[in-house]
């Protein structure tokens, strides 16, 4: 699994990059101030978690974990979810995924807090 995690964090992290430069080049015009800002959001967003899911990758090729992993699994459902929301929102105009937006933020969230019990359980090893 950490393999596969360092996998997608690199993949992320490009396609990140792609959208910000397309955000910072393509998009201005196009779309309104608010738009742009919440796509530069989603890009930022997708940037942190991408890392975020680098580090769980790297400590699960020295510690195996369910808590690791399921950290990971939450941002990479949180990333589709909030910055993929946001995504559709500015380049389809697909309101229909706006709900999303704050249950990917919740699931990041998630994440994040599977991070902190595992990093307290000593990489989520019970003792």
């Amino acid at each position: 699994m950490s393999r596969t995690f360092l996998l997608l964090a690199a993949l992320l992290g490009l396609l990140a990059t792609a959208l910000g430069a397309y955000g910072a080049h393509g998009l201005p015009g196009k779309v309104s101030p608010h738009l742009l800002a919440s796509f530069n959001t989603a890009v930022q967003y997708q940037f942190f978690h991408a890392l975020a899911l680098m580090v769980v990758g790297l400590w699960l090729m020295h510690q195996h974990s369910r808590l690791l992993v399921g950290a990971g699994i939450a941002f990479l459902i949180g990333m589709l979810g909030f910055s993929g929301s946001i995504y559709a929102l500015v380049l389809v105009g697909s309101k229909g995924f706006g709900p999303i937006t704050p249950m990917g933020g919740m699931t990041l969230m998630v994440g994040w807090a599977l991070l902190a019990v595992a990093a307290v359980m000593k990489g989520g090893k019970s003792e």
